[in-house]
């Protein structure tokens, strides 16, 4: 039991979970609005690529800062024992496997794409996480996804060409919240990623602004086009309340992104269809 705890908790359950919920409502409303079948055996294959994906980007993380949370997180899967290292890697060594199996039959674009936005978070772990261009990754990984998806659903690439732009400020923000949640371990081992070097109260104010922000201006656009209807308003609502609420905290803040996300995503899938 203590082993299967380690190694749903160094996937980093709820982020990957809701990465995932996010790419199944892209692709599903993709597809629909493409005449095709919502929930086809495409749609399925692209979700369960994304969560391949993204069960390596949290084991891989989990390893690659194992020594730095023996220190400062010792809760955590790796230092409280529940996982061993070379575990950790058996597991993100299995999502790359489920994420290439399920890529595979979605064509070389889908899997080119996938493969991208994979080792951009990798490299994030490995190499970026500690640095002042730590946000690099969450902008290139971001900024793939609404093309890996709609590859794998098989829409051309132009129906979401207009997402990465939307996503990159979204994706800073995540990057901002996310760094906050670990500023004091950060700032105790030396790390100086774009957080540190920002100070904790700028990198909040800024991730809140840069989500905010996103939210308000995508509703703008849309309402000044006539394309925000019921559904469409209720979801950028759900998730401007999601995010106007992480104000108080970056691991509110965390979560709020991660329910906006979502709801947003499908909210602007909706009215662009």
């Amino acid at each position: 039991m203590r082993r299967v705890v380690g190694i749903v908790r160094v996937v980093h359950p709820v982020p990957t979970a809701a990465v995932a919920a996010l790419s199944l409502a892209l692709a599903s409303i993709i597809a629909a609005q493409a005449g095709l079948e919502p929930f086809g055996a495409r749609t399925w294959l692209t979700t369960l690529a994304v969560l391949g994906s993204q069960v390596v980007t949290g084991a891989v993380n989990d390893w690659a800062d194992r020594d730095r949370d023996a220190l400062a997180q010792p809760d955590k899967p790796i230092p409280a024992r529940q996982l061993t290292p070379g575990r950790a890697l058996g597991v993100a060594g299995i999502g790359a496997v489920v994420q290439a199996a399920a890529s595979v039959p979605l064509g070389g674009l889908a899997l080119a794409l996938g493969t991208a936005a994979t080792a951009s978070a990798v490299a994030y772990s490995l190499w970026l996480s500690g640095t002042r261009l730590s946000v690099l990754p969450y902008l290139a990984s971001f900024g793939i996804l609404p093309l890996w998806v709609a590859a794998g659903v098989g829409v051309p690439l132009d129906r979401v060409a207009a997402a990465p732009l939307l996503v990159a400020p979204f994706a800073a923000a995540a990057h901002l919240a996310n760094a906050l949640r670990d500023f004091e371990a950060d700032t105790s081992l030396g790390r100086r990623n774009l957080a540190q070097a920002l100070g904790r109260r700028t990198a909040l104010t800024a991730a809140w602004l840069l989500a905010m922000g996103v939210g308000l201006g995508v509703g703008a656009v849309l309402l000044v086009r006539g394309g925000l209807g019921q559904a469409e308003g209720i979801l950028g609502l759900v998730g401007l309340a999601a995010v106007a609420q992480g104000a108080a905290g970056p691991r509110r803040l965390w979560i709020g992104m991660l329910v906006a996300a979502v709801c947003w995503t499908a909210a602007w899938a909706l009215a662009t269809g």
